[in-house]
């Protein structure tokens, strides 16, 4: 999730490349399940830092992936031609070139099974994770290590899924939208997790370029944990009337210091998956007063008005540019 206005600047900055893995020993081969917005990213910096790659989807989605991963890598280079000359614009085009041709697609989850790590990142919801996993369960070597991009559902949950006895194989590597961009990967670890699979874990994030940082299984992990309650408060003190979606945005950032108030930030993550973390942490931790699904949220999402990604939320937006002033 997150993403913060760091991600707004570096979307218009660029993208840091990475063209060469440091060693990790025992990952060579990277799967990737989803490849969506995140998953996408995901396969683009293992790629980039030397990984074989194998990215998971429906025909369609590895086509659309394929189109972001494409057009991520060509905007790099025109940045790089533009800021450094036409000959880092090459560089950048054929480091481009060999990021995709160490990345294939395919259909079926099989053909992850001689890969050393396997990164999930499909929609959160147990119903589309749940077969993924019991085939990974089936088919991976037993050196391997499973991972999931999940930023609101229980680690443990998933990879018992796969049986247990992936637990001690299991872990949660966390990356922020967009993946190619953002440095923080949060490393999240079950009690059975093998301390083996954790230090790769961290090895491999540093590897792509990215930062890590440890956490345990628990809700929203560290920084959903304290991001996502704080825009539920949000959405109910302006639900209640008490100021508007402007002025807590406007508090935020100048009382707070906060880069964006609660309400840009909502918009960007996408209200709708706002929403669908609220609604499994509220009902999978009912005693928890923190996880609440405030009314003005639902509202937003049944009418169709998801943030960035629908052009409309609690704002309009341009691209990636929330339109404050409108």
């Amino acid at each position: 999730m997150l993403r913060g206005a760091r991600a707004l600047r570096a979307l218009s900055t660029g993208v840091r490349a990475v063209s060469t893995a440091t060693p990790v020993p025992g990952i060579t081969r990277v799967g990737v399940l989803g490849l969506g917005l995140m998953g996408s990213g995901i396969a683009q910096t293992a790629a980039a830092a030397g990984f074989e790659v194998v990215g998971v989807d429906t025909p369609a989605g590895a086509e659309r992936g394929l189109g972001m991963i494409r057009a991520s890598l060509a905007a790099a280079a025109t940045r790089a031609a533009k800021k450094e000359g036409a000959a880092s614009g090459a560089a950048a085009e054929a480091a481009g070139e060999a990021t995709l041709g160490r990345l294939r697609t395919t259909a079926s989850v099989r053909d992850v099974a001689a890969c050393d790590l396997v990164i999930e990142a499909v929609p959160e919801t147990m119903a589309a994770k749940t077969p993924l996993y019991e085939e990974l369960g089936r088919c991976l070597q037993p050196s391997a290590i499973i991972a999931t991009n999940t930023s609101g559902l229980p680690v443990r949950a998933l990879a018992r899924l796969a049986g247990e006895r992936w637990l001690s194989r299991g872990i949660g590597l966390h990356y922020f939208n967009p993946a190619q961009v953002m440095n923080l990967v949060e490393v999240v670890t079950l009690d059975e997790t093998d301390p083996a699979v954790t230090a790769t874990a961290h090895a491999f994030v540093r590897a792509v370029g990215k930062t890590p940082v440890a956490c345990k299984d628990t809700p929203g992990f560290v920084v959903n944990r304290l991001l996502v309650p704080y825009m539920a408060q949000a959405f109910k003190l302006v639900g209640e009337g008490v100021a508007t979606y402007k002025d807590v945005d406007v508090a935020m950032k100048l009382g707070a210091g906060h880069p964006m108030g609660p309400f840009t930030l909502a918009d960007y993550v996408g209200l709708d998956t706002t929403l669908s973390i609220l609604e499994n942490w509220s009902v999978m931790y009912p005693g928890e007063p923190a996880f609440f699904v405030p009314a003005l949220l639902k509202e937003k999402v049944a009418a169709g008005d998801l943030g960035r990604k629908t052009g409309r939320g609690f704002y309009k937006w341009r691209g990636n540019t929330p339109l404050l002033d409108e």
